[in-house]
């Protein structure tokens, strides 16, 4: 029996008892982990696709140890311009055991209930219209009740941060550093899960209670020896 199941936002063929490298997933190592965004499941007779996911079916695994993969070199170079870059990356994985594969089959959908058929309305009686208030005076409580935006800050100034992630946070809600320094790295994680490429949390709210209080030197110190927003 085997699965296709999207795990850390890649898609793996898994089968019990394989060992599998992910991106750096946030639990502990030892504590088990559930995916349930199960696309695809072959028990041997029968083959169930999802659209796109199979309802009740999920992939239970268990966190072996955090490493990193080797390291790749990512060397940039303008021709004509004098502009050479050489950097090395080292990709952070997680080592997980698949220990199961629950299949409980797609959940059939509930059968529509018949629509009633509406009672005929009944007549109102008109009443006289009120007066219409001055123009002036109604744009002026339209303004009052539209509250006040509070101005979003750069959040691409955190390592690690680009402008699709920035916008993901802004659009749940995370507008500005001190949003950032309250929000937890596994909380930020789940929200950018689906923005793909892999990316270590842990130091952005750090980083953005350091922007928060103004402190952009150290900040600058503190980036320079990151490596894309992981220490």
């Amino acid at each position: 029996m085997y699965a296709i199941v999207e795990m850390a936002g890649q898609q793996f063929k898994v089968a019990k008892d394989q060992k599998v490298y992910v991106h750096r997933l946030q639990t502990e190592e030892g504590k088990k982990v559930t995916f349930d965004n199960v696309l695809l499941l072959d028990d041997g007779k029968n083959v169930t696709i999802g659209a796109p996911a199979i309802s009740g079916a999920a992939v239970e695994a268990k966190v072996v140890k955090h490493l990193r993969g080797d390291k790749v070199i990512v060397f940039k170079k303008k021709r004509r311009k004098g502009y050479k870059k050489k950097n090395g990356h080292r990709q952070s994985l997680t080592e997980i055991v698949i220990e199961s594969i629950v299949a409980k089959g797609a959940k059939k959908a509930a059968p529509a209930k018949a629509e009633k058929p509406k009672a005929a309305a009944k007549p109102v009686a008109k009443k006289p219209a009120a007066k219409a208030a001055a123009p002036k005076q109604a744009a002026m409580k339209k303004a009052a009740a539209k509250p006040a935006k509070a101005k979003a800050d750069d959040l691409k100034k955190i390592e690690g941060i680009g402008p699709k992630i920035a916008a993901t946070l802004v659009e749940a809600g995370i507008a500005t550093f001190a949003d950032l320094a309250k929000a937890k790295p596994a909380k930020i994680s789940e929200i950018i899960a689906g923005v793909r490429g892999n990316h270590v949390t842990d130091t952005w709210p750090k980083q953005a209670k350091l922007a928060a209080d103004g402190k952009w030197d150290e900040l600058k110190k503190w980036q320079d020896e990151l490596d894309g927003g992981k220490a």
